[in-house]
């Protein structure tokens, strides 16, 4: 009876599609929002206390946070996946095995990183080509949020991996918890307040480290004394230790995943190169107007999950005749909420601007030009990232990767190079819908013509593990089906 109860938990495979998706998918929205606007607290904090200077330095530091961020992202991608097909298939022991494989072995990884990240941090700051009068500032801020890794990325893995056994709320609170306590603290590392001693740039980065420890901690604690699904116990303590059969799949369908931000991120910094070229006034529009990106985006970034959670739990339970209609639900929601948002925006985007800028900006007048032209695409963005999710659940990555790529690199530069002499500036902006356009088309192409039914995402067997499964005396009931 037990076991039936922790399978029955976080079951995606049953009920109406629709609203059991937009009601799994709600936290991670909220979640992906908290983790904005704590950095958007932070980085004024940073700002209001320590001026230009330290906060030129927690960018320059912050985009190495990132890509550590993308690298676990992949991985962690991968696990949600298994772990959503093997809970599909309602085995357990096996969904904890994956959970222990994946947290074993990041958690060594995070530790390696975070040595590596306290001695490495001067040269990964002059590779980056850190302004010299914020090199030091830089320096002390980077090496502290080296030793918040693993923390940071430990609990980024455990809230995926609760996802992909059918649990997005309990992720959320310890959302909560860590934004609370880094935007809270903020203040009073920095400056020392009480008896805490004032850190400087130092204390915005302890801040973080402070949130997420006590965050993952916390998590921890809470998924025994609640006997979440996941948690692991007496001999199942053991699969902490790696199995290099997992392990491998993990990397090999996470790496590509994990590719696939570092490209979106290289695309937007190659283009923030060429926006920088064109003046203060249209660099300032721009950044305003990526500032409004971060939020329209989230609706898209957290149904095309749900959708690739949900599809995971139903190929695993073998339930095909409901991975369309998923889809179908994520695209219209996804149109529905998105749409919703940039209509909002539209009416009210002098407004919205202003608060960023001054109504008597000179640059506010460009960015209004650039959100007319250029924020629509995310419609078009959020199709390509729910077609994504749904592929991804079974095992097809690397198409995903090459079709941003083709989208992202190929076609925004090219567009922009080719119309650059007529349109100018426009050109930029324009990008962003011609570039999202041949996404969509080929994220559609590949999902009604490529072969992503045939992929597989589950982990291959070792010849010893073949051999005690042929021997072994099983319940019929208990062997896997292959997915799809």
């Amino acid at each position: 009876m037990a076991d039936a109860a922790v399978r029955g938990r976080g079951d995606l495979t049953q009920g109406n599609i629709g609203p059991t998706l937009l009601k799994f998918a709600i936290p991670t929205l909220a979640s992906s929002i908290l983790q904005s606007l704590n950095g958007t607290i932070n980085a004024i904090w940073v700002g209001r206390f320590l001026g230009e200077h330290a906060l030129a330095a927690t960018s320059n530091a912050n985009m190495v946070m990132f890509l550590m961020t993308a690298f676990v992202f992949g991985f962690g991608m991968a696990s949600t996946i298994l772990i959503g097909q093997y809970w599909g298939r309602r085995d357990v022991d096996e969904a904890r095995k994956i959970f222990g494989t994946a947290a074993g072995a990041f958690g060594i990884v995070t530790i390696i990183i975070a040595i590596a990240g306290w001695f490495l941090s001067p040269a990964i700051l002059h590779a980056l080509g850190t302004p010299g009068d914020a090199e030091q500032l830089a320096l002390e801020y980077l090496r502290v949020i080296f030793l918040a890794m693993p923390a940071l990325l430990l609990l980024t893995l455990l809230m995926m991996a609760l996802r992909g056994a059918g649990d997005s709320l309990t992720p959320l609170w310890f959302m909560i918890v860590a934004v609370v306590l880094d935007s809270g603290l903020n203040p009073v590392f920095i400056l020392g307040l009480g008896p805490i001693p004032r850190m400087g740039i130092a204390g915005s980065a302890m801040s973080t480290l402070v949130g997420n420890y006590v965050a993952l901690i916390g998590l921890l604690i809470h998924m025994y004394a609640k006997d979440l699904p996941l948690r692991l116990r007496g001999r199942e303590l053991c699969y902490l230790w790696p199995n290099f059969a997992i392990l491998r799949t993990i990397v090999t369908k996470g790496l590509p995943m994990g590719i696939q931000m570092v490209v979106i991120s290289m695309s937007a910094l190659a283009l923030v190169g060429l926006v920088n070229r064109e003046g203060v006034d249209t660099t300032a529009a721009f950044g305003v107007a990526m500032q409004l990106w971060t939020y329209v985006q989230m609706p898209a970034m957290a149904l095309g999950a749900a959708v690739s959670a949900m599809t995971a739990q139903n190929i695993g339970a073998g339930r095909w005749d409901r991975v369309n209609a998923i889809t179908r639900s994520g695209v219209s929601y996804t149109l529905l909420i998105t749409g919703g948002l940039i209509v909002l925006l539209t009416l009210a985007d002098r407004s919205v601007l202003a608060l960023f800028m001054g109504s008597d900006s000179p640059a506010l007048p460009i960015a209004r030009h650039i959100h007319m032209l250029a924020t629509w695409n995310f419609l078009l963005f959020g199709v390509t990232m729910v077609l994504f999710g749904t592929v991804r659940a079974n095992g097809a990555v690397w198409a995903p990767l090459i079709i941003l790529a083709v989208g992202l690199v190929a076609v925004r530069f090219g567009w922009i190079f080719a119309t650059y002499g007529s349109l100018g500036a426009d050109a930029l902006w324009s990008s962003f819908p011609v570039a999202s356009a041949a996404n969509m088309l080929l994220a559609v192409a590949y999902y009604f013509k490529g072969g992503w039914r045939k992929a597989r995402m589950a982990v291959q067997p070792s010849v010893d593990e073949c051999i005690e499964e042929a021997e072994a005396t099983r319940e019929p009931g208990g062997a896997l089906n292959p997915a799809g």
